[in-house]
């Protein structure tokens, strides 16, 4: 597969990557861009309208979102944007980002719940439509999650799609989309605290966390040992025209240790904080459980 001299001639002129290169080269990608603004400007509105009438929604909750909607905006706009069809490890670590920062963050910031809160009847009638419809209950079924979880990466790497997005800006950017919505479906209901179907007891979350960690390092480690490149000859045709860049073979292996390392590092961590979550609603329903006692007894006593 060649590569276009336009494309060629839009990478050459980057230079050498490193850590600051992620801070000094940012971008502006317009569909993205907007749409980040919109998302997180349609959030503020609600808290805003939320507090306006002098309801609380916690300071928490906010900050995730406004972190999940940042981790975004800095995976495709940063340097780590610029590079990402240049070197295969910078492209993992946005990969990263955005299956499972960005869905996380976004998950406990409870967008879903601040809706049904601050819309108008009519439209907070048609969300509620969509969270109890078969669609929804489907699309967040915890084992097809999982399965969609799992494979997409390797559908991703494995197949034409890769390479496609390497050569199409609607097909790159399609990509990132999908990424943090496969993300979504994953860990929403698994993380976060809106009213979605498929919502599992503590301990089927935490088997679900669980089970996802194998296979990234399976991946991880399947990137790392094939001899064949992915992207096919995008990146030996660049490293031609780019002295700086390092053998792709062995930046390819830097990739498959980023996705290995950083999938199971994010994973133990939900992990934790799934438990925290799981002691928490256990004080919670043991406190509800006391109150309960005590009014039996108040009354019985009566």
């Amino acid at each position: 597969m060649l590569i276009s001299t336009g494309a060629l001639l839009d990478t050459a002129a980057l230079p050498e990557f490193g850590m600051k290169r992620v801070f000094t080269e940012w971008g502006l990608d317009p569909y993205l861009f907007v749409g980040t603004v919109w998302v997180a400007g349609l959030y503020l509105l609600g808290v805003w309208t939320l507090r306006a009438r002098g309801d609380r929604w916690p300071l928490g909750r906010t900050l995730a979102f406004v972190g999940g909607v940042g981790s975004f905006y800095v995976a495709t706009q940063s340097g780590l944007a610029a590079y990402d069809d240049t070197l295969l490890s910078a492209h993992m670590v946005q990969h990263m980002i955005l299956s499972m920062v960005v869905p996380v963050f976004l998950a406990l910031g409870a967008p879903v719940t601040l809706a049904l809160r601050t819309l108008p009847r009519r439209p907070r009638g048609w969300l509620l439509a969509v969270l109890h419809s078969r669609v929804a209950k489907v699309l967040t079924f915890p084992p097809l999650t999982l399965a969609l979880y799992v494979a997409s990466p390797w559908a991703l790497y494995f197949t034409g799609w890769y390479s496609a997005s390497l050569h199409s800006d609607y097909v790159h950017e399609m990509m990132h989309v999908h990424l943090v919505l496969v993300g979504s479906l994953f860990f929403w209901p698994l993380l976060g605290i809106d009213p979605l179907p498929g919502r599992l007891s503590h301990p089927f979350r935490l088997l679900m966390i669980f089970l996802s960690l194998p296979f990234h390092a399976f991946l991880g480690v399947t990137i790392m040992n094939q001899s064949s490149l992915i992207g096919g000859d995008w990146y030996p045709n660049l490293h031609r025209t780019m002295a700086w860049l390092p053998d792709p073979a062995a930046d390819q292996r830097v990739a498959g240790g980023l996705l290995w390392a950083s999938g199971d590092l994010i994973g133990l961590l939900l992990f934790v904080v799934l438990f925290v979550q799981w002691v928490r609603a256990s004080m919670q329903e043991a406190r509800r459980e006391d109150r309960r006692l005590d009014r039996l007894e108040r009354l019985s006593g009566g």
